[in-house]
């Protein structure tokens, strides 16, 4: 098409969205859609399925391109390296309806006011909006930008103020009327896809159409069994795959149905508050949420009141979630950036479970709707399982090669055979047959279901372990992996953390530390009140729920938790507020318990949670708990501890989590809510450290060593503190005793100086300590030659990945090659880190178990999810550990049942092309026993070898096509061609050739040879057609025990699959087979002769095939294991012909090794540096590698 488009004809959809897509306008032409029905008639329906493969062909055929004003269809075209097109028929929304229902006409003010997309999108006078769907989101046309944006969701420049002045009492009946049609209704729709449809769209695969033309052809031939058997294969393979997808829809119609249907509270503008079904909310709507255990219907924004939430059903973690009201603010900056903190805590996301809702001074907790529909958070995640990102792994490229070469071969063979069969004057009809026959035995019809059975086989090995997988051909992309990223907390650690102690501080410094194991209680003192207050725990049916760490806190002060009831009266408190109390054994505890009055509640971003409570009788105070670098920032200087550096240096290199807590007293006289997180976070007083302990997991270490010793790169990503995180790698063996760990500190542009970034070797003896301001961690000025030439990794937070994409990205690559330790990471760093690795050519895999890992799980190739949450629904496998044999085995085996099906082919290809030279072919009980008791048994047996238990060090293949696969298929078919002419020609040399005898069997046999028929004048037998030769007898034992052979030579065992005879069944196939293919060699039973229209030989020329059978075995089987297998042979190969792989990253690791002032150590970068800035020197497609790993 090119790229020069007409004016407004092309545009981005979703600009910088993952979802991102070229749109292009076209306009129906009725001359050309005429031509294009005429061609449907006269081609017989193969142009309509032509464009049905190719939606982009059918707009080219049917419009002509013009702007996307004009547009009535668009063709998209996604941005990433696919190009998948698809075609979408422009609708119009008729809002004509509301004029006479509600009066509603062109210059009504809510009509006219064109502030907002809705209003942008009508038409007038005629009161008209063109939209498109895709992928379920609906999109209209602005005609004041000229543009489809998006609908379903309110703008994102609405400021907070806006969202409160123009939302926060409500829609008009008008407006509400006007959205309801335009933005549709507030349903995840999921339907049930009729059994129909999903097999009109399995049969009509390419595949399935080829099957179906090789079945008719064999019909019209009279070869009904194997017509038969391919067409009982195939119904049994088109009904699972039915089963399988109906079976997901059903699935996943369940999990959304239940959304569709829930009953809200919605306040209208000067109708107060009624009740509505959900699927009639709009954007903009106001919800009054009242009572608990209430699922939210959509995405909306907290303006009055909290919230519990549970949100396990998006993040994967089972914790209750405050949320707090979009605070009131003069600003006009959008209210996603105004506050420093995570907008979503003031989110209420569609499909979380509201626990607790409690309303302000109003007394009612009200949010405005933000999105519906399936731009919601739950729809969105419904979305990434319907329309999963496609899949680029270069071996199924590959096969479409490969099954283009065998076409090619196919094509030359159908030349050949129609040249000799017109020459020797055949009928017509006749020489259309054999030269179609040549198509269907070149490109076996068998092939994707033999490789099919491969990842069935495999997906019910992992299956039998716990490993549940939804993407099945994800696993083959396992057998690729070389960088598997870890989450810390709950995948290398233990889920829970145990408190250890707390270590007390008062203004001498820090106190002996008070460990809790001992039993004794915490001594009154704002540190116990802060223990016991300062978190986000509820009280829900009578027991306490909420963050483990949070509960742990608590559980060690041995308070008690209430909710004040009606008659509690102290000044300030309202009812229904939580209070905690001290225990009734407790004694000389001053106070008769603290009440909690407001939270601003903890976010990865902020690091922090701070409350507002009362002591009942006494003051009032703030309290803050987080990590201890962002506590300390926050605390008055002086009340910092001047050891402070080095006491967390102590417990974070030994492994240990550690919190610190703060507070300060604040004025009776300011309403808890009206104080805003700055003002109460400032000027606190520090109290002490949490010390918290994670245990590894005891499979941590053998699973780590296991893909270190396969070199596998291991890499962890996690949330924590960084020291934790060094500790961590150390004591799993991510990093060994020998290596070093080099610390970046990268810091934003601040005033006059640029982003810089500082290298520092980080030091493991304890005792030296120097004070850095942002980690805490001990650094070793002095650097040896020797800690240069050890191995080392690189260890770096989440803020400094940030500064280094966005101002060093020359230097991100060289950072990724040896970066192991990543921590403070936000769920977004972690994406951004996965893509980062997959650019650099590594086939990534992520293991991670919680809310921050899913957007990790769903970019990385394959993602593994240790949790059971329905959000774990978008990654590929849901299991206890990585299973990376397993699909190294799957890769082998696909491998494999490619070569096998290749070569049965080629064998069977070679040996009709050398009969047709005669005018002659194989019969169709020969071809049956070829093709069903051969080929079919191998194909079902040859893939259920297990996984080899040990990984080594290298991994099979990743193409097709690469050198050590093509030379093993090229020999062998090579080998099987030289067999085929020998044994062609020499059976035409040999003395009883041509005698008159039309059998040479004994005399008692003698009777049959009426049924033989000479080869110097044949006759046809029956009404097939098919020729009984001394040449077809020779090359259909030749051909039939040769797929036996290569079946044998072809199944890989170790280093990647078990052992053969590990396989009883492919065994016992294989000698049941060449059992009777001897016996059928060996026996002179006429009746079994005639009817596989065999012709009787001497037993001297039989011994001669076995010695031609044996012969062809030996060589390649030499060939097989001392030169295609031989890795040795082909790394010295690579060494001698300089051949080195053009993967970025192993370019890159080349670069570093050779460059002697790398790693930098005890230097500062800056960004306007020569070779630090912007400049982007790597960018590889995402799901590339162009490594021929051997």
């Amino acid at each position: 098409m090119g790229d020069h488009f007409e004016k407004g004809q092309h545009t981005l959809l979703n600009e910088g969205e993952e979802n991102e897509m070229e749109i292009f306008g076209y306009r129906t032409q009725g001359c050309r859609k005429t031509l294009c029905l005429a061609g449907s008639i006269f081609s017989f329906g193969i142009l309509p399925l032509v464009f049905y493969w190719r939606p982009a062909w059918h707009v080219w055929a049917n419009c002509v391109p013009c702007s996307l004003q004009e547009a009535d269809v668009v063709l998209l075209r996604t941005t990433d390296e696919f190009q998948t097109y698809s075609r979408k028929k422009v609708m119009w929304i008729h809002l004509s309806s509301l004029n006479s229902e509600l009066g509603v006409t062109p210059d009504h003010p809510v009509i006219t006011d064109e502030e907002y997309i809705i209003n942008r999108a009508i038409r007038k006078p005629d009161l008209k909006v063109r939209c498109i769907k895709v992928q379920k989101i609906r999109y209209v046309w602005n005609n004041l930008e000229g543009q489809f944006q998006k609908i379903g969701c309110l703008e994102d420049w609405l400021s907070s103020a806006k969202i409160h002045l123009k939302f926060g009492s409500g829609l008009t009946k008008e407006e509400q009327e006007i959205r309801r049609l335009i933005c549709g209704p507030n349903t995840i729709d999921v339907e049930i896809t009729p059994i129909w449809k999903l097999l009109v769209k399995e049969v009509l695969n390419p595949f399935y159409i080829f099957q179906l033309f090789s079945v008719c052809l064999w019909f019209s031939e009279d070869y009904k069994e194997y017509a038969f058997a391919i067409i009982i294969m195939s119904i049994m393979s088109i009904a699972l795959t039915v089963y399988d997808l109906r079976e997901q829809s059903v699935k996943l119609h369940r999990l959304v149905e239940s959304h569709n249907s829930i009953t809200v509270s919605v306040c209208r503008r000067k109708a107060g508050v009624q009740e509505l079904e959900s699927r009639f909310l709009v954007p903009g709507d106001l919800l009054v949420l009242t009572g608990n255990k209430v699922q939210m219907p959509c995405d909306a924004i907290l303006i009055d009141g909290s919230c519990v939430v549970d949100e396990g059903m998006l993040t994967g973690e089972s914790i209750p979630v405050t949320k707090t009201p979009l605070p009131k603010t003069e600003s006009s900056e959008p209210w996603k950036t105004q506050s420093e903190a995570d907008y979503k805590r003031h989110v209420l996301f569609c499909g979380t479970e509201i626990i607790q809702a409690k309303g302000a001074c109003s007394g009612t907790v009200k949010a405005v709707v933000l999105q519906t529909g399936f731009n919601t958070a739950k729809g969105d995640l419904v979305r990434s399982i319907l329309y999963p990102k496609p899949m680029n792994f270069k071996l199924y490229r590959d096969a479409i090669m490969f099954l283009l070469c065998l076409v090619g071969t196919a094509t030359i063979g159908m030349i050949y055979t129609l040249c000799v069969y017109v020459l020797s004057g055949e009928p017509p009809e006749e020489v259309v047959k054999k030269v179609l026959d040549v198509i269907t035995i070149a490109v076996p019809p068998a092939l994707p279901a033999a490789l099919t059975t491969g990842i069935i086989y495999a997906q019910r090995r992992l299956k039998k372990r716990g490993i549940f997988c939804i993407s099945p051909q994800r696993i083959n992309v396992c057998g690729q992996i070389n960088l598997v990223c870890f989450d810390k907390t709950g995948t290398l650690t233990r889920d829970g953390l145990d408190l250890w102690g707390v270590v007390p501080c008062d203004r001498s410094g820090f106190q002996e530390i008070h460990s809790f194991a001992s039993g004794r209680s915490l001594p009154w003192g704002p540190l116990c009140a802060a223990m016991a207050s300062c978190h986000s725990l509820i009280l829900l049916d009578g027991t306490i729920q909420g963050d483990p760490v949070d509960l742990k806190m608590f559980e060690a002060t041995t308070w008690e938790m209430a909710v004040s009831g009606e008659d509690f009266h102290i000044t300030g408190v309202p009812a229904h507020a939580m209070v905690v109390k001290p225990c009734k054994t407790a004694s000389q505890v001053p106070v008769e318990g603290i009440a909690i009055l407001h939270q601003f509640p903890f976010s990865s971003a902020l690091q922090r949670m701070t409350v507002i409570a009362q002591e009942m009788g006494g003051d009032r105070l703030a309290f803050m708990k987080g990590a201890p670098e962002r506590v300390a920032s926050f605390c008055q200087p002086e009340t910092v501890p001047t050891s402070f550096v080095s006491e967390l240096q102590s417990y974070t290199t030994q492994g240990f989590r550690v919190i610190a807590l703060a507070y300060k007293k604040l004025e009776m006289d300011h309403h808890s809510t009206a104080l805003t997180r700055d003002k109460v976070e400032s000027d606190l007083i520090f109290l002490g450290l949490l010390i918290l302990e994670n245990q590894l997991k005891d499979e941590t270490k053998p699973v780590l060593e296991e893909l270190i010793s396969a070199r596998i790169r291991t890499v962890m990503v996690t949330g924590d503190n960084l020291q934790t995180a060094i500790t961590v790698a150390r004591k799993s063996g991510m990093v060994s005793e020998n290596q070093k760990v080099i610390l970046i500190e990268a810091n934003e542009t601040t005033g006059s100086s640029s982003a810089s970034i500082t290298w520092k070797l980080v030091e493991e003896k304890k005792q030296i300590s120097y004070r850095n301001k942002d980690n805490y961690i001990n650094i070793r000025e002095d650097v040896s030659d020797n800690d240069r030439e050890g191995g080392y990794h690189f260890a770096l937070s989440g803020k400094s990945f940030q500064v280094i994409s966005q101002h060093f990205s020359s230097l991100l690559p060289k950072i990724l090659i040896n970066g192991t330790i990543f921590a403070r990471m936000s769920p977004g760093q972690k994406s951004s880190l996965v893509e980062e690795f997959q650019k650099l050519d590594y086939f990534v895999g992520m293991c991670g178990d919680g809310a921050n890992d899913c957007g990790a799980l769903k970019m990385a190739h394959v993602g593994i999810s240790l949790s059971e949450q329905e959000a774990s629904v978008a990654s590929p496998f849901t299991s206890k550990t990585p299973n990376i044999e397993e699909g190294r085995a799957a890769l082998v085996t696909s491998f494999c049942m490619f070569k096998y099906m290749a070569l049965y082919s080629m064998i069977q290809y070679v040996g009709v092309l050398l009969l047709y030279w005669e005018t002659n072919s194989l019969s169709n009980y020969q071809f049956l026993f070829q093709d069903l008791a051969i080929t079919t048994l191998i194909g079902i047996t040859m893939n259920l070898n297990g996984a080899y238990p040990k990984l080594v060090p290298f991994r099979p293949a990743g193409r097709l096509i690469s050198p050590p696969l093509l030379l093993s298929v090229i020999f062998n078919i090579l080998l099987s061609l030289a067999m085929h002419i020998v044994g062609f020609i020499l059976v035409q040399r040999q003395p009883w050739y041509s005698m008159e005898m039309h059998s040479v069997c004994t005399l008692q046999n003698e009777n049959i040879s009426k049924l033989i028929i000479s080869p110097t004048a044949p006759e046809k037998i029956g009404s097939n057609g098919v020729f009984a030769s001394f040449e077809n007898t020779t090359i259909w034992f030749l051909g039939t025990i040769n797929c036996i052979i290569v079946a044998l030579i072809f199944s890989k065992g170790k280093p990647f699959r078990q052992p053969i005879y590990t396989n009883y069944i492919f065994v016992l196939v294989l000698v049941l087979q060449l059992s009777v293919c001897l016996f059928i060699l060996f026996a002179d039973i006429p009746e079994l002769y005639r009817r596989l229209d065999l012709l009787c030989t001497p037993v001297l020329w039989r011994v001669y095939i076995i010695i031609m059978l044996s012969s062809n075995f030996i060589v390649s089987l030499v060939v097989e294991e001392a030169i295609i297998e031989n890795r040795a042979l082909w790394m010295t190969f690579k060494r001698c012909f300089g051949y080195q792989s053009k993967s970025q990253y192993r370019i890159w690791q080349r670069a570093l090794a050779n460059d002697p002032s790398w790693p930098l150590l005890n230097k500062i970068s800056y960004s306007d540096m020569p070779g630090c800035g912007r400049g982007v020197s790597y960018s590889n497609p995402v799901f590339e590698s162009n490594e021929e790993q051997l």
